[in-house]
């Protein structure tokens, strides 16, 4: 609780799960009306966030990844950044730096973008190793260090970034250290027909320019209540039975013929964080096994690496970890 608390602030007041989960829901719709078709992203997000981890989006160009970062910065009522990630980009870029004050005589701190609460690092793979490592205290430990002091970000505290997984020429593929810091990798598809003609006629009909307005205008709650949810999502009980469901199929990633580089604990702990957020968006208080499969794709495809020959067969990490999560026995009631 003392980790969630911003300084100087009165403890958090408790959420019950049907208050928590009434609270998810109306941000659930919000965002729906912004990323329309998108329903299993806008509920990713909403997972990740109430867990309290850090998303990387992938995609196409214009599928409305910015956008949907927008809306739900717009639906908790937080402070919003948007870093535009290119080769030349330095680490004081992101994190800020030390100026010096001439007419104080002094050095004082420019503090950089990433203090927010909603961080959007675009075509994060643009930038070398150099940049995107200064990611990493940021997104593992909440703070920034400039000059040897400690800086803080107010909770909620929040990364999406974004990737195309199409144009690869000049780009730096994110480490695996980098890559087992965010929580969930979501991948983000074309909407279906109906959808993609809502979305034409939205933004065309009697409108200059191609900008689609953001439909959370009004916040559905604030920062404060966003700690709550985050509270209550980790309370939410785990049965030991789906606590050792969700050790067995994240080993059973390691033992699988035809994959080279099994998830670690790290996606074990991840896949237990998002499943209590799957619960807790479904207004349950207890996670069920269906809950950890819901959540494993999402959770474990970039922890994944496949062998060559599976590649050259056809086959996708998400195809064997499906394959895994078959081959898995879950608990049953």
């Amino acid at each position: 609780m003392d980790d969630l608390t911003p300084t100087g602030d009165a403890p958090l007041p408790p959420l019950s799960v049907p208050e928590a989960a009434a609270l998810l829901q109306a941000a659930q719709a919000q965002l729906q009306r912004s990323l329309l078709g998108q329903e299993e992203v806008v509920d990713s997000l909403l997972i990740a966030l109430v867990a309290g981890g850090h998303v990387l989006l992938e995609g196409v160009p214009g599928l409305g990844k910015t956008l949907i970062v927008l809306a739900l910065a717009r639906a908790i009522d937080g402070s919003f950044s948007r870093i535009q990630f290119t080769p030349d980009l330095m680490p004081a870029d992101v994190t800020g730096h030390a100026l010096y004050d001439q007419a104080a005589g002094r050095f004082r701190i420019r503090k950089g973008p990433v203090f927010c609460n909603f961080l959007l690092a675009d075509e994060i793979n643009r930038a070398p190793a150099k940049t995107q490592a200064a990611l990493l205290e940021v997104m593992q430990e909440g703070q920034v260090t400039i000059e040897g002091e400690a800086y803080p970000l107010d909770p909620p505290f929040m990364t999406l970034a974004t990737q195309n997984p199409i144009e690869q020429e000049g780009t730096y593929p994110l480490p695996e250290a980098q890559l087992d810091r965010f929580l969930l990798k979501v991948r983000i598809g074309y909407p279906d027909a109906a959808h993609e003609a809502a979305i034409v006629r939205a933004v065309t009909e009697g409108k200059v320019g191609d900008r689609l307005r953001v439909a959370a205008e009004t916040p559905v709650m604030d920062r404060r209540t966003c700690l709550c949810l985050q509270l209550c999502a980790a309370q939410i009980t785990v049965d030991e039975r789906v606590l050792d469901y969700a050790v067995r199929l994240v080993r059973a990633t390691r033992q699988r013929q035809g994959v080279a580089v099994g998830a670690g604990p790290r996606g074990t702990i991840a896949l237990v964080r998002a499943a209590r957020g799957a619960a807790l968006l479904d207004g349950r208080g207890f996670v069920t096994p269906d809950d950890v499969k819901a959540v494993a794709l999402p959770a474990l495809r970039h922890r994944v690496a496949i062998a060559p020959e599976l590649e050259i067969e056809g086959q996708s990490v998400d195809d064997v970890l499906q394959a895994v999560i078959n081959s898995v026995e879950a608990p049953r009631a």
